[in-house]
């Protein structure tokens, strides 16, 4: 098979292919399922097409089913199956065109409504070497005391089951609500307090901080934007004011998020923050010209007034969201356009893809660890072009944030590859606005003592000294 022949596999890919032929040569019935955890830019499309491939020249393998979340990443898969001279299908398609490819392409949505045809049409795969690949492995949630709750996970299951391997693809490898989900293994661990729980524990695990050091992504530099926040109601004085980035309290700390992203006054923490990121893109476009910049909102009102405000500094601006239905269509526009900036709500977060984003504006109430990092890690994205002129490691992509202590803390840790625990149900942690665990503050006295409306600055992670640019 000529078609890619000349791409070389990274090295973490070439140990997936290596961990799958040793799957495939034990054949252990509990060894089915693998969990690769390897962050934004790391290649996991083509390291798992790359897998499959070489397991078909060595006869292990014969199909692939693909299943992933949105119909807009399903162009990515089809660009990548095309670079490697491998034929893949989006379902729906005729009998005659699935027997003539070597995958099947679905979304986990699409596969639910249609899956008795889907279960008819594998038919004649079951007496084949099937791989099923989840990508972003994580939306398929695992729930035995309520499955129609998780939906997607158990379509997954009801599809795949006589396939020889279930790969999941993930850039973060968690959920917000405690559940685990298919193809991930899990193991038991007691902590030090005597609380036994459960991890997800990754068979394969590729840290944004390696990808860094290889030069394959950009490293992130953060810029909090803190502030004192005041609050008041309607007819009653109040001045009632509370640090943003030093507050303990959870019930203060959210009112604190929600008061800093509103864009009411020109001195306010959210409208500041969107100077100083209007600012950074313009000196980073004096290195890639066309560079462009992600506004992460909290619903569509705010979405477009900041679009408003952009636009009244003198900026292009696409807006996409949900609810448009040229949403798909004006992502793939943006990705080779001329728009300085993206302003979305939930649209730009996994399996997006445009290099050209180098400026990401956190502006939303959204808290979780998971959100947050797939927001951030749009910013990290290389390409061969962009590599062959710039040192390794890469010039940075700059994050801009309300400094929320949550947030800070996500940002010092983005990098680094921590587990996924499973909490017991009987013993159910705190929740936050976000539906993570709120434990205070975890800073450095220099970021919490920083004065109102100073940019408290973050660059992860350290790398390497023979690394660090002088």
């Amino acid at each position: 098979m000529s078609g890619g022949a000349s791409i070389r596999p990274r090295q973490w890919q070439q140990h997936l292919i290596q961990l799958l032929r040793r799957r495939l040569e034990r054949n252990v019935a509990l060894e089915r399922d693998l969990l690769v955890f390897a962050g934004p830019g790391a290649g996991k499309t083509l390291g798992a097409l790359l897998a499959f491939r070489a397991m078909e020249q060595e006869v292990r393998l014969q199909r692939f089913l693909v299943f992933c979340h949105r119909t807009s990443i399903q162009e990515q898969w089809q660009k990548a199956a095309r670079r490697l001279g491998l034929s893949l299908q989006a379902w729906p398609c005729s009998p005659a065109e699935l027997a003539g490819a070597q995958g099947l392409l679905v979304t986990y949505q699409g596969a639910g409504r249609q899956l008795e045809a889907l279960q008819a049409a594998l038919v004649p795969w079951q007496r084949l070497g099937c791989l099923a690949i989840a990508d972003e492995a994580h939306h398929l949630g695992v729930d035995p005391e309520a499955p129609e709750s998780t939906a997607w996970g158990q379509t997954f299951l009801d599809l795949t089951g006589c396939c020889r391997l279930r790969m999941g693809l993930t850039g973060t490898p968690f959920r917000a609500d405690n559940l685990g989900f298919c193809s991930a293994r899990r193991q038991r661990v007691r902590q030090d307090d005597g609380t036994v729980v459960e991890h997800i524990c990754p068979d394969l695990t590729v840290e944004p901080r390696d990808l860094i050091a290889q030069g394959d992504v950009r490293p992130l530099e953060f810029r909090f934007q803190d502030g004192w926040v005041e609050h008041s109601r309607d007819g009653i004085p109040d001045r009632d004011v509370s640090p943003l980035s030093a507050e303990t309290r959870e019930s203060w700390r959210a009112r604190n998020l929600r008061r800093a992203i509103e864009l009411g006054d020109a001195s306010g923490i959210g409208q500041q923050l969107l100077i100083r990121a209007q600012r950074q893109l313009g000196k980073v476009r004096l290195q890639q010209g066309n560079a462009a910049g992600l506004v992460i909102a909290r619903d569509i009102d705010h979405a477009q007034a900041i679009t408003r405000l952009l636009q009244e500094d003198g900026n292009r601006v696409d807006l996409v969201h949900s609810q448009d239905p040229a949403a798909s269509s004006r992502l793939q526009a943006f990705q080779q356009g001329t728009a300085d900036w993206l302003v979305s709500i939930d649209m730009c977060a996994e399996g997006f893809d445009a290099p050209r984003l180098r400026v990401v504006a956190y502006l939303t109430t959204v808290v979780t660890r998971s959100r947050f990092l797939q927001g951030i890690t749009r910013a990290v994205r290389m390409t061969p072009e962009l590599a062959a002129g710039e040192p390794t490691p890469r010039h940075p992509s700059f994050v801009f944030a309300p400094a929320d202590p949550l947030l800070m803390g996500y940002a010092r840790s983005w990098a680094l590859a921590e587990p996924y625990v499973i909490q017991p149900r009987e013993e159910p942690g705190e929740q936050n606005e976000g539906g993570g665990s709120w434990r205070g503050p975890q800073l450095p006295l220099e970021a919490v003592e920083d004065g109102a409306g100073k940019v408290i600055r973050l660059r992860t992670p350290e790398l390497p000294g023979f690394l660090k640019r002088g």
